[in-house]
């Protein structure tokens, strides 16, 4: 991590992965964690089930989009650390500066959860649902703040030269949720039975878990205990502290702007049937989990491209973005290629598709799993674009790329399309296919003119 940046195409593509690979485990392990808390509110009944599904689509969309606050900590502590100054009080006070943003911005998101029975009556759900969904909303708002102090500290230890602490950590936190739902959903080991409560419960100590897991490390390996990151933890850089929302907040507008297409797209699937919108909950499911894998290479990329910044070397520049893109863009190359040639294989993970009662559901998941391959290769293409951008500290005008590019070419032609014309459910993945395709083509000429624009350092 501190060595001079590599001079050979093979080097930088061996930094990357050895970077990359650790960052796609820990966010499947992610994944994985909030999948256990499905698995066993399954087991409670489709009223709690749909209850929870509400409440952690607006949890975890909070956040999704905080943990882009808090991730502006990776280029700026890539920038301090690649211009070859002693950096250690360079990065503790970003450290410090982006912890006070993530809790004034957790605590905010706790305000925002007590709004979900009015977001949800708003958008036509049932009372019976509401009235399971608001208290688990109101007891998993408090796993607001470590949930995103510990995102900050993932971001930390990954881009000064630990990713692999993530992994291990979000692999044990897979674990501790588990147990945690089996104990206070069902009421093991001489706990109550909490039912839906007691999965919110888990969030939260699992949540507390991975926090205090991170500070453990951090202060008994060698290399991170030396920053001192708690050290005068009450003294305020103002000047950092702008930094933080400077490069912070557009992010978190960027995450939101993306969802918001895709939970917009759920929605229109909603109006148009229930069989629509279970076909396109199928098809949307594997096109999250392969997203993985360029969501890992584009945090990758960013502390590539910001040690490269910082160091001012404008060829480390360009070799990292170039490996980034071919790295990320590669595999989604290879699994739209899956999609399109064995639908049927990947659909049998969820559903069954020699069952006749399926006939309908697995038609139309296959027609939108053949626009889902080919908006597999833009998405990460503008999950890597954006995270080159993010390396040189270019957030604002990717913010209006993706405000623009999802919610006017994007939505509006799913829209016009599942409205106003016969393709219905296939026109809003030709809608989100839209949004993605012109983003990815925004960011990627942004980059391709990053000297001409002014973004290279001097």
């Amino acid at each position: 991590m501190f060595e001079s940046p590599p001079t050979r195409w093979i080097d930088e593509w061996r930094a990357m992965l050895r970077l990359a690979a650790p960052l796609v485990g820990a966010s499947l392990l992610q994944m994985a964690v909030f999948a256990v808390d499905v698995i066993f509110v399954a087991r409670l009944g489709p009223a709690a089930l749909a209850a929870s599904s509400l409440a952690v689509s607006i949890f975890g969309l909070l956040i999704w989009s905080l943990s882009g606050l808090v991730g502006a900590a990776s280029p700026l502590i890539a920038a301090e650390i690649g211009a070859r100054r002693h950096a250690v009080r360079e990065v503790r006070r970003t450290v410090r500066m982006t912890g006070w943003a993530g809790v004034i911005a957790g605590i905010g998101a706790m305000g925002v959860c007590q709004l979900g029975g009015p977001v949800m009556r708003a958008t036509g759900q049932s009372e019976e649902v509401i009235a399971l969904a608001v208290p688990f909303l109101n007891v998993l708002m408090w796993a607001s703040v470590p949930a995103v102090l510990a995102s900050l500290l993932r971001t930390v230890v990954s881009t000064l030269g630990r990713p692999y602490i993530g992994t291990a950590i979000n692999g044990l936190a897979v674990g501790v949720n588990a147990l945690g739902n089996y104990t206070f959903v069902f009421g093991k080991f001489g706990a109550p039975a909490l039912g839906l409560t007691g999965s919110a419960l888990s969030s939260i100590v699992t949540s507390v878990f991975m926090l205090g897991a991170y500070a453990i490390v951090i202060r008994t390996d060698r290399r991170l205990r030396r920053y001192r990151f708690a050290g005068r933890w009450w003294r305020p850089d103002w000047t950092r502290f702008v930094d933080v929302l400077r490069i912070g907040m557009p992010i978190t507008a960027t995450i939101i702007a993306e969802a918001g297409m895709f939970n917009g797209a759920a929605f229109l699937m909603g109006r148009i049937g229930e069989v629509e919108l279970a076909a396109h909950t199928v098809a949307l499911q594997f096109a999250a989990f392969t997203f993985q894998v360029p969501f890992g290479v584009s945090q990758a990329a960013t502390i590539r491209v910001g040690l490269a910044y910082g160091a001012r070397d404008n060829a480390a520049i360009t070799r990292s973005g170039q490996v980034a893109v071919t790295l990320g863009v590669g595999f989604m190359a290879a699994m739209a290629t899956l999609m399109l040639v064995f639908p049927n294989l990947i659909l049998a993970a969820y559903i069954d598709p020699a069952d006749p009662a399926n006939a309908r559901l697995v038609s139309l998941a296959t027609q939108y799993m053949v626009v889902a391959a080919a908006f597999q290769i833009f998405d990460g293409a503008q999950a890597v674009g954006a995270a080159l951008l993010r390396g040189l500290q270019d957030t604002r005008v990717p913010m209006g790329i993706a405000l623009f590019g999802y919610w006017v070419p994007g939505i509006g032609t799913a829209l016009w399309l599942s409205q106003m014309t016969p393709l219905k459910g296939l026109g809003v993945w030709i809608g989100l296919a839209v949004g993605l395709i012109v983003v990815a083509a925004l960011l990627l000429w942004r980059w391709h003119r990053r000297a001409r624009l002014g973004l290279l350092p001097a």
